[in-house]
């Protein structure tokens, strides 16, 4: 550690200690509240966002609307002309001078917003089941978990809790997942909250330079699980309620198993290790210094980053960047391809007809109505909610319980976590995204159905 007064180090130990603990009470450690006049358990954090979706109430979708059109206009005026002008650095840089095709997916944006607020033009784009859906029940969702995930995160990521776990879990990251050890705060994130906000955490280490491109692209699609919450309406939508403690632990051993060979095969494994920002390699190796212990050094790291972490006008004013960031670029992005996946997948066969060759694996697998399952193994890729309610007609608990436990294992809904990884600054293209759907899809359905026999039969 550098050479700090006492003084410096008892202030850096207690800013490391205190604000990490806030950042674990908020992300990380569920309590009991009272939500529709129901008591639950839910985490602080998910619970301020309920808090702040209430208090717009019916503001929300004119909120919605002029956030996605400012988004348009901003983004317009950036990328034409002031392209040359603006500063490498500055927020309305890096937020709003995009690339063509995300200019053209934040003006579609603005047109399906408008179109579903108004209720105009083709039913296609606004009723409930396209972006009728992303508009009134996912977006905000996001816009209230965004504003205080984006204004806690730096809880997590700055005051030195990476920076003490780091150490402690290479051991265990890196021969198993391919990862360094701080991601675990990431997956634990993802696991106990939701698979955004792990998202979130993994796109701003990757700016930072902290993590490599491939290191945020397998962070953010194997170890984004969606939350609780929407786990246990997926099993009362298939039905698997009564049997939801051996639904979920299904759901992990399928995703743990996914994310252990998923980084050691095609397309993972190709992806570079390339960095955003220059930064010392024994930050970002979690190397031990000779004569010391993991817990030790990781300890004197985080009391240094402690030292170093910004004050509060710093952090909320970093915290209030971060909410306009996501807001402004990552809404756009779910907006427009949520709703164009939603539409496809409502009235389309396209899905159903790229479905038809899992006939033969899902009878290889002995599950039953094998055809009917078949019409909903890669709709998920649309939106999460989709499999469950098509294949709600089965009358197998197999099938039921099989395809439940795939939809919440397959991780990369383009409505949600796919839509924010493609809005976030993990260079990741949609291909890239299905192609890993199809793998988790594939690695996980024997896995999921051998659990199910097990239990049913």
């Amino acid at each position: 550690m550098k050479d700090y007064s006492n003084k410096q180090i008892r202030k850096g130990r207690f800013k490391f200690i205190t604000m990490s603990l806030i950042g674990i009470i908020l992300f990380l450690i569920p309590i009991p509240v009272k939500m529709d006049g129901e008591s639950q358990t839910s985490l602080p954090v998910a619970y301020l966002a309920s808090l702040l979706k209430d208090l717009i109430g019916p503001a929300m979708p004119l909120l919605i609307v002029a956030i996605v059109t400012l988004s348009g206009i901003i983004s317009v005026i950036c990328s034409i002309f002031l392209r040359h002008k603006l500063k490498k650095g500055q927020l309305l840089n890096d937020a709003f001078n995009v690339s063509w095709i995300w200019l053209i997916l934040r003006l579609l944006a603005v047109v399906f917003v408008w179109m579903v607020y108004l209720k105009a033009g083709s039913k296609m784009i606004y009723s409930e089941d396209t972006g009728g859906l992303v508009f009134g029940d996912l977006l905000p969702t996001l816009v209230s978990v965004f504003f205080f995930a984006a204004l806690f995160l730096p809880l997590l990521m700055e005051y030195g809790l990476l920076e003490l776990l780091g150490p402690i879990f290479r051991p265990v990251m890196r021969p198993l997942f391919t990862l360094p050890g701080r991601s675990t705060v990431d997956n634990l994130a993802s696991f106990i909250g939701d698979g955004t906000v792990g998202v979130l955490i993994t796109s701003r280490q990757y700016e930072k330079g902290i993590y490599s491109r491939r290191e945020a692209t397998v962070i953010s699609t194997t170890f984004s699980v969606v939350s609780l919450t929407f786990a246990i309406v997926i099993a009362q939508t298939v039905h698997m309620q009564k049997h939801f403690f051996y639904f979920y632990f299904t759901v992990i051993v399928s995703c743990i198993v996914c994310a252990f060979i998923l980084p050691r095969i095609w397309p993972l494994n190709r992806i570079p290790d390339e960095y955003a920002q220059d930064v010392s390699e024994e930050a970002r190796q979690e190397q031990l210094p000779e004569g010391t212990n993991p817990l030790k050094h990781g300890f004197d790291q985080a009391t240094q980053t402690g030292i170093e972490a910004p004050n509060f006008v710093e952090f909320f004013k970093s915290g209030f960047k971060t909410v306009i960031d996501m807001w402004f670029v990552i809404l756009p992005i779910v907006m427009s391809i949520g709703t164009l996946a939603t539409v496809i997948a409502t009235y389309t066969s396209v899905f159903q007809f790229i479905g038809k060759p899992f006939v033969p694996y899902l009878e290889l697998l002995q599950i039953p109505e094998a055809t009917h399952a078949s019409e909903t193994i890669l709709i998920g890729f649309a939106d999460m909610f989709l499999p469950s309610i098509l294949i709600d007609g089965a009358h197998s608990e197999i099938t039921l319980f099989t395809i439940g436990a795939l939809s919440i294992t397959q991780l990369i809904y383009l409505s949600e976590v796919g839509g924010v990884i493609l809005g976030s600054k993990i260079p990741v293209s949609i291909f890239r995204l299905f192609v890993i759907f199809l793998i988790r899809t594939i690695i996980a359905l024997p896995i999921i159905s051998l659990m199910a026999h097990l239990y049913f039969s």
